[in-house]
């Protein structure tokens, strides 16, 4: 479909591209990864045409039909969001106007042979139609705006009234609805929530499109691709499989790379120690000239490229009561859009907090409440003892210091920490020498943002909060965050729709919807296997005073004797008693459930480290412990769902 033979790329004396070499076939879905900077980017724009090689060749199809989303913000202006995305194809819309023009025609036409010429010409255009899909264009593109999150009531808003954010996803919409034969998307997830990044994925995995698709999510990538194009230094390697099985491909190249290399300086060990011994003997001479050629011919193999991690530890945090924060009875309201009615929640002490909710539910604004920087409409929230919050947010990218380098900029909250420590520190978030002395203003965004984060960690508080924290980060910059937040003592909640990350690192899932919060126990992947379809269950009607199903009627909505009331009252009190035992069981289960995910996840550590295979004996412990574990869950889980349907059963029978 698409191909690139020995292609190079300079900018100057740098060479981007290195004799690149790749084929694209009909149906493939390939990740191109590679750190920023790489050349994936200069890749994409070979591929589209915009810019051309230095030198090698570039064969394309005859008609094939490219869909690009660049990672930029695009403008759009002029439409509202459905027409926006209905212009998937300029001929599609020629066909669909003259379909229009030919109909009004025939409606307005008496003579005989000009009816015959339109009905055949709208016979041809109602072939074409259905050979492009325009019949149900509209329906489609509805679809499609729907699951990248727009409401129906925006479906007819100006498109230049939205956000960044919301553009890209009109973008990106209009380039799925056009189904190109090769779809190159550049960081697609940057601005979706979880939602409409789980409906991309599933699009994707069905679409009859070829994908090249750059992004630095890997459970997105994990669930998309079949190949991974690998740009290192200029030159692409190819490897089959998706994201997790790129990187063991990759350790084993790794490792037979080093194991070659190991080899090759033996030979070479070995060559220049017999020349030195026998240079000055006659009767080895022509041994010796045979072994320097040897040498000179040799290829040299060189080292792998692996990136060294530089290990690193924050000061502990001051340690914080046991109550971090509590939020009692909490309503907060924009016009008429409610986010939340009399929310009670309570944030204890190295809780690790995933929030999850459908876009618009209120999650950024929630967060806001915790550090004070938004008030409610009412409730009460209380701070625990000793607790120091640090926040971070997109923009705060912005509060940086423009005239300050890297240095200064860190160094405004290291404190009394040396001048080794920090450094370590700014490499460790991958800063290295030639950064530091950077100015603020002319870093990128993902720079920005583990500047920040260094900073927050820095600075000693032992309460963080995190809203998207990923967004420019790339893959290596993610892994230093996770590596950093897993040390972390102190208390965590983070809105991130990195699910590897909320995978890693939560303890709880916080899940935000229809102006409730309520708090599960467990990562993301607990979240999706055990709770999630607890959510979903349909709520019954309310009830008639007739016990049928159905609106109150106005019988029922009448104005209540005392004698009512005092029966009201008395089957709230009974009730009240009947859930009461039944609530402390919940939170109970709840907590010893928090505890079991934790042994849990501890064990899953423990296995996947090759350590433990060392000793044979330790790992048949490990095992079994695992397997007790295992067991708790699911007894514990099983008590958990009898509990929570008991305490239903109770509301229902009131």
């Amino acid at each position: 479909m698409i191909s690139l033979s020995h292609v190079d790329k300079f900018y100057g004396k740098q060479d981007v591209l290195k004799d690149v070499s790749l084929s694209i076939h009909a149906g493939e879905r390939i990740a191109l990864v590679g750190i920023n900077g790489a050349g994936k980017t200069t890749l994409f724009k070979i591929l589209l045409g915009t810019m051309e090689p230095d030198n090698g060749l570039v064969h394309r199809k005859r008609g094939l039909r490219l869909g690009y989303l660049p990672q930029d913000v695009i403008e759009l202006t002029g439409k509202t969001v459905l027409q926006q995305v209905m212009e998937v194809d300029s001929s599609v819309q020629q066909i669909l106007a003259e379909f229009k023009q030919v109909t009004q025609s025939l409606d307005h036409t008496s003579d005989h042979a000009q009816l015959e010429v339109l009905a055949g010409r709208q016979s041809h255009l109602l072939s074409e139609m259905e050979r492009l899909g325009a019949y149900d264009l509209e329906f489609r593109a509805k679809q499609v705006l729907a699951g990248l999150g727009f409401k129906e009531e925006s479906f007819q808003a100006p498109v230049e009234n939205l956000s960044g954010g919301w553009i890209m996803r009109v973008a990106l919409a209009r380039l799925l609805l056009s189904q190109p034969d090769l779809l190159l998307l550049d960081e697609p997830t940057n601005h979706l929530d979880l939602d409409s990044l789980i409906w991309l994925e599933t699009f994707l995995q069905n679409t009859s499109s070829s994908l090249l698709l750059i992004s630095h999510d890997r459970a997105f990538l994990d669930r998309v691709v079949q190949k991974t194009f690998e740009l290192e230094k200029g030159s692409l390697a190819s490897f089959p499989g998706n994201y997790s099985r790129y990187l063991l491909e990759k350790q084993k190249r790794v490792q037979i790379q080093e194991a070659a290399l190991a080899n090759q300086q033996e030979k070479i060990r070995q060559l220049e120690d017999f020349i030195a011994r026998n240079r000055s003997r006659k009767d080895r001479a022509r041994q010796v000239q045979s072994r320097i050629k040897t040498l000179e011919n040799l290829e040299r193999i060189q080292p792998p490229s692996t990136e060294r991690k530089i290990s690193f530890r924050f000061q502990e945090p001051e340690r914080a009561g046991k109550a971090v924060l509590e939020l009692k009875g909490i309503s907060k309201s924009y016009g008429q859009n409610h986010l939340y009615k009399k929310l009670d929640l309570i944030i204890t002490r190295e809780d690790r907090i995933a929030v999850l909710g459908p876009n618009g539910a209120g999650k950024s604004t929630l967060l806001k409440i915790m550090t004070g920087a938004v008030k409610p409409d009412s409730g009460h929230r209380h701070i625990g003892h000793k607790v120091n919050i640090g926040y971070f947010a997109q923009h705060q990218l912005e509060q940086l210091e423009g005239s300050r380098t890297v240095w200064q900029e860190a160094a405004t909250v290291a404190g009394d920490r040396t001048y080794g420590t920090l450094r370590s520190l700014l490499a460790a978030f991958l800063f290295r020498e030639e950064d530091i002395e950077k100015k603020v203003s002319v870093l990128s965004g993902g720079e920005k943002s583990r500047l920040v984060i260094l900073k927050m960690l820095l600075s000693g508080a032992n309460f963080l909060l995190f809203d998207e924290p990923t967004n420019h980060l790339d893959i290596p910059s993610r892994e230093v965050l996770e590596e950093a937040l897993k040390s972390f003592t102190g208390t965590l909640c983070m809105i991130t729709h990195d699910r590897h990350l909320i995978n890693a690192l939560a303890n709880k899932v916080l899940y935000i919807r229809d102006e409730k919060a309520e708090l599960f126990p467990g990562n993301y992947q607990d979240f999706e296997e055990i709770w999630k379809a607890r959510l979903w269950v349909a709520e019954p009607l309310p009830k008639n005073r007739t016990g049928e199903e159905g609106t109150q009627t106005n019988k029922s909505a009448a104005r209540k004797s005392p004698e009512e009331k005092r029966q009201e009252a008395e089957r709230r009190n009974a009730l009240f008693r009947r859930q009461a035992p039944l609530k402390k069981q919940i939170m109970e289960l709840e907590e010893q459930l928090s505890k079991a995910f934790e042994e849990k996840k501890r064990m899953e550590k423990l296995l996947s480290d090759p350590d433990t295979y060392q000793d044979g004996s330790g790992f048949e412990d490990l095992m079994q412990a695992y397997k007790r574990i295992q067991k708790e869950v699911d007894a514990l889980t099983v008590c958990w769902e009898e509990a929570v349907l008991q305490m239903e059963t109770t509301e229902d029978q009131s």
